[in-house]
Parts: C-alpha cells; sequence; structure tokens
C-alpha cells in the first residue's frame, strides 16, 4: 500500500489469509455474512490479545492491537445488514401464514422459514442470532 498504512496492511492480510484458510475446510466463506463473522472473530481475538497485553503492561502492544480492532470494526460495518425492524415484521407475517395454513409453529420450523433453503432471508445478509432471538420473542419466550 503506497500509504504505508501498516496497521491496515496487517489486518487486510490476515482477513485473506483467514478466507483462504476457511476455503481449505468443509464450509468456505462464500458470502458477505460469513465474511463478517471470520471479522468479528478476528475483532474479538485482537480485543482479547488487547486485554492481555494490558495485564502485562505492554501499553505499544495494547495501542496496536485496538489500532486493528477499529479497522477489522470498520470493515464489518460497511457490510448492509437487514435491520431489526425488518425482521420483526417478517417474523410475524411468516408466523401468520403458518398459522393460517394450519403448520405446527415451533422455533425450529419458524426459524427454518425464514432463513433456511428457500426462506425468506436466503442470501440475504441477515444475521441467524438476531433472526432466531425475534422468533423467541414472537414465540413469547
Amino acid at each position: 500500500m503506497k500509504a504505508k498504512d501498516t496497521s491496515r496492511l496487517n489486518v487486510l492480510r490476515g482477513i485473506l489469509s483467514d478466507i483462504t484458510n476457511a476455503s481449505k475446510t468443509a464450509t468456505p466463506a462464500k458470502t458477505d455474512l460469513q465474511i463478517v463473522s471470520l471479522l468479528r472473530k478476528r475483532a474479538a481475538a485482537s480485543k482479547q490479545a488487547a486485554e492481555e497485553f494490558q495485564k502485562a503492561k505492554r501499553e505499544d502492544l495494547v495501542g496496536k492491537e485496538e489500532e486493528q480492532v477499529a479497522i477489522m470494526e470498520g470493515y464489518a460495518g460497511s457490510v448492509k445488514m437487514v435491520d431489526e425492524e425488518e425482521i420483526k415484521a417478517k417474523v410475524k407475517d411468516v408466523r401468520m401464514e403458518m398459522d393460517k395454513e394450519g403448520t405446527k409453529v415451533d422455533k425450529g420450523s419458524l426459524i427454518r422459514k425464514l432463513i433456511g433453503p428457500g426462506g425468506v432471508f436466503d442470501g440475504q445478509p441477515v444475521e441467524a442470532k438476531t433472526v432466531a432471538r425475534m422468533v423467541q420473542v414472537e414465540l413469547g419466550g
């Protein structure tokens, strides 16, 4: 990089390494959401490292890790995700549709209808945890 931004360069190299390593496993990173997940995992690891360096009184390394965390969170934040209000509305719609069809409505079946193959959010950047939490709220649990 011409700007000599070594922190950003190190982050990009690490991310590329993670993506390459993931491509050699049974579940390669194929979507933006999977890459965002890799970024968040790497950011969490850097936060943990910063805490450890803080305990060891290595302020020079703490600053480096925190700078890398900020870069990773910036990249992860640039991916447009489906917002919670839209998820909530779709959960209600799918539940009402299942009720009308007379289909058994439980957490698993509702989640499958939402994020499973051919589901409402299939192929869209949505976090499964958020969908599961909204389903739980909808079902009153």
